[in-house]
Order: C-alpha cells, then sequence, then structure tokens
C-alpha cells in the first residue's frame, strides 16, 4: 500500500478548520449561479482551484485572506450554509477523519438579512445531517474577528449554542495591532461559563502573542503557535538547549497547539517546510497535532499534511497515531466522549491498520 492511501486509512482527527476556507470550488459556482454573483475570476471548478491557491500563496497573512471575499460572497442564505457545511463533512469522511472541529466568524454571515441565530442554525443542522449520513463527529466553534468590537456578543451566542453542537471560542483575523487583551470582556464571560477557549497566536506575530492568548485570555488551545520556537533556544547543531518559560509553560500544562503545516508556508509564518518547528515540538513531547487550516486557499487535505509530515520529518504509523490521540485528548468535546473516540475507535483503526499491512508482507 501506499503511504497516502495508509494514511487516508486510518482514522485522523482535525481540530483547525475553517468552514469558509474548505469549500468546493464546483460549490462556489453553483452558489454564485444562484444568487447572480458575477465578481468570481472564472466558473471552471479547476480554474477556480487554482485562482484560490495561488491567490493564497503569497507569504504573507494579509494577501492570504483576500479570497475570502468569494467564499463568504456565497455563504448568505440558510441552505448555501447548511450545504456548505453538510459537504464539509463528507469531505471529512472520504478523508478518514472521526472527529472534526470547525470553525467560523457568523459576523460574516448577515450581509443578505440573516440573523447570527440563523446563521449558527443552518451550520449546525448541515454538520449534524453530515454525522447522521458519514458518521463523523463534529463541534463548531465560533470565532469573533480581532478587528471588530463585538466579540463578546458573539462569544454569547457560543454559550448558547452550546447544548446544540457549539464546543468553543475562537479569536481569529490579522494578528498584527490586534492583540488579543483587547477583547478581554469575552475571555472573561468565556471562562465564567466554564467554556472552551481557543486563539490564533504566534502566527503572524511573535511569541508574546502566544503568553498573551494563554496568561491574559486563558486560551485552552492556540491555534498555530508557529512563533513559540522563538521561547526556545539551540545549540549550532539545532539541538534544543533550553526553554524559556512560556514553553516551558506550555510543555508542562500540556497546553496543545494546533499545527497547520502548508498554511504557514501560504501566509509566510514560515520559509518553507523544511524549516517548520512542528518536528523540533514534537520530539521534545510538546502536546501537537497536525490540521489543514483553509483547504481550499492551501490545497490541501488532513491526509496530505501528514503525508508531507511522513516524507519531511520521517514519521512512521505509529507517530501519526500518537498525533491523532493528542488531536483527540485536545478536543473540546467531554471526556468520556473523548475516551470513546480514543479506545473505541482511533486504537482498534490503527490495529486494523498494522495487522492489514502486515498480512501484505506475508
Amino acid at each position: 500500500m501506499k503511504r497516502e492511501e495508509i494514511i487516508r486509512g486510518v482514522p485522523k482527527v482535525q481540530l483547525h478548520d475553517h468552514l469558509d476556507g474548505g469549500l468546493r470550488t464546483q460549490t462556489i459556482i453553483d452558489l454564485a449561479k444562484e444568487i447572480k454573483y458575477n465578481k468570481l475570476p472564472t466558473s471552471d471548478s479547476g480554474e477556480l482551484a487554482e485562482w484560490f491557491h495561488r491567490g493564497a500563496n503569497k507569504g504573507n497573512l494579509v494577501e492570504y485572506l483576500q479570497g475570502f471575499e468569494h467564499t463568504i460572497a456565497v455563504m448568505q442564505t440558510k441552505e448555501s450554509l447548511f450545504r456548505i457545511a453538510y459537504e464539509m463533512i463528507e469531505d471529512m469522511s472520504k478523508d478518514g477523519i472521526c472527529y472534526v472541529e470547525t470553525r467560523f466568524a457568523p459576523v460574516f454571515h448577515t450581509q443578505k438579512g440573516l440573523y447570527y441565530e440563523d446563521v449558527i442554525k443552518a451550520v449546525l443542522e448541515g454538520l449534524e445531517k453530515g454525522k447522521q449520513d458519514f458518521g463523523v463527529g463534529y463541534g463548531l466553534i465560533l470565532c469573533g474577528m480581532r478587528n471588530m468590537k463585538n466579540t463578546l456578543e458573539i462569544a454569547e451566542l457560543a454559550v448558547n449554542f452550546r447544548q446544540d453542537g457549539v464546543v468553543g471560542f475562537d479569536l481569529a483575523g490579522e494578528e498584527g495591532g490586534y492583540p488579543p487583551k483587547k477583547h478581554i470582556e469575552a475571555f472573561q464571560f468565556i471562562k465564567q461559563k466554564n467554556f472552551n477557549i481557543t486563539i490564533h497566536a504566534g502566527e503572524a506575530f511573535g511569541k508574546e502573542s502566544i503568553w498573551q492568548a494563554i496568561q491574559i485570555c486563558g486560551a485552552h488551545r492556540i491555534g498555530h503557535a508557529t512563533r513559540l520556537i522563538e521561547d526556545i533556544h539551540f545549540d549550532k547543531e539545532g539541538n534544543i538547549v533550553s526553554l524559556g518559560d512560556l514553553a516551558q509553560y506550555i510543555l508542562d500544562t500540556r497546553l496543545p497547539l494546533e499545527i497547520c503545516l502548508l498554511s504557514n508556508v501560504h501566509t509566510g509564518a514560515i520559509d518553507k517546510l523544511e524549516n517548520h518547528p512542528f518536528i523540533k515540538l514534537y520530539k521534545e513531547k510538546f502536546r501537537v497535532f497536525l490540521n489543514t487550516d483553509d483547504r481550499l486557499m492551501s490545497d490541501t487535505t488532513l491526509t496530505k499534511e501528514y503525508v508531507i509530515a511522513s516524507d519531511l520529518f520521517g514519521l512512521n504509523l505509529d507517530d501519526v497515531e500518537k498525533l491523532n490521540i493528542n488531536a483527540m485528548k485536545s478536543s473540546f468535546i467531554p471526556y468520556n466522549e473523548r475516551l470513546h473516540y480514543i479506545y473505541k475507535v482511533i486504537k482498534p483503526g490503527y490495529q486494523t491498520m498494522r495487522e492489514k499491512l502486515l498480512s501484505l508482507k506475508v
């Protein structure tokens, strides 16, 4: 069996996926026709995919985010939101994902008169129908935007929908000039309600952004955290000599880091894949795992992320299993549900694959 086939065939967990960054190009074209949206650069599905990827691969976050103008434009009705959420679950199923947490910012989906509640319900209904049809578990994370002032309202919505499938609150958008501490009210509200926080930090801005997300805002997970490497000291051979206080704290507390390899190159968080700090963090036993970020923009799948990591960093099947158990331990669903996925889905899935590979050798 080819490595890609093996990795696609084992259970995986995806915790950093943007719903509006993972649309199928044919769906964008279909929805654009329905609402007479005529700003798409092409109506050819393959060409459109190339256009999104080319636009995203500019090496900086601001340009990377420009493609979202088109995906958000076609996500303004209950029907489109339902379809996109449903198709996302189907795509996850095809990629061998057993559990996914997807995220989006409701504030972007009210241009045609929908209320926040309509937007969130439509997405949750699509996710639930997808779960019923494809057997993929899900949680929805609501994003507040760094450059907007209504993050407390989004935090309140997240808590209001916690019984319906919303599992946490995130702060997303451009990092530079918009520190997370400006949204302290939203984070305090979430903490007072014993709810879950993940924050994009350490992607376009330094380790200070990560420190602030954790120590000021109370993040339970960090999205990207690529710049944490600035708090780790190496010798001339590239071996870790010591950890700074922040890195040591993150390691000691097992605070999860949502790593996204390809998108970190596309946004300029790192210069090239082989220099990604992921493997150093993994070998030092940080709680890391791989994710896709924006599947459409970065032309990726979770299988592809793990294949790349396997090729570049020598990961084997045991490593892939360990990373996905890391992810499941870090999910925002109840403890007993996490245990169910680990012991009833993930571990048996990898054991089955090992037995299959063994039988092929014989």
